[in-house]
């Protein structure tokens, strides 16, 4: 008899032998019993934190003299079309909450106010765009094409 055929009798004795159940501990559930062999996270929000760090954001552009005369000129147009609440589509720059830098966003939507005092553009939709924030504005309110 080799080697192999050796190993695979070994059991045979006790192979055909009732299963023991426990007086002393009830069975576990299912459930519990998977939960044993779930994966285990040594440190705990590790991987949030290392995807937060790899988002990567933008750094804001400064505007030259230039581009802020520019978007000067469209406010005051949009101030003087203001009671016909007109749409224009802005990008503006929005701050990241959790690191530095941000992300440019681009929204369409109709105007309901420019608000000087508080120093911000106030859609339809409710959104408040600082106006230190703007870098484009655009819409047919600025090629001339608003009343055809």
């Amino acid at each position: 008899m080799n080697q192999h055929d050796a190993d695979s009798h070994r059991y045979d004795d006790i192979i055909h032998l009732p299963h023991h159940v426990s007086t002393a501990h009830p069975p576990m559930p299912a459930a519990d019993r998977a939960a044993q062999f779930s994966p285990f996270a040594a440190l705990a929000g590790h991987e949030a934190a290392i995807r937060e760090t790899a988002r990567l954001t933008d750094e804001r552009a400064e505007l030259d003299e230039n581009a802020k005369a520019v978007l000067d000129e469209k406010l005051r147009m949009i101030q003087e079309m203001l009671p016909a609440h007109p749409e224009i589509t802005v990008t503006y720059f929005q701050p990241d909450a959790k690191k530095s830098g941000g992300a440019y966003v681009s929204v369409t939507g109709r105007v309901k106010k420019l608000d000087l005092y508080r120093q911000c553009l106030l859609m339809e939709d409710g959104l408040r765009i600082p106006l230190g924030e703007l870098y484009d504005m655009d819409g047919r309110i600025f090629n001339g094409t608003f009343f055809t």
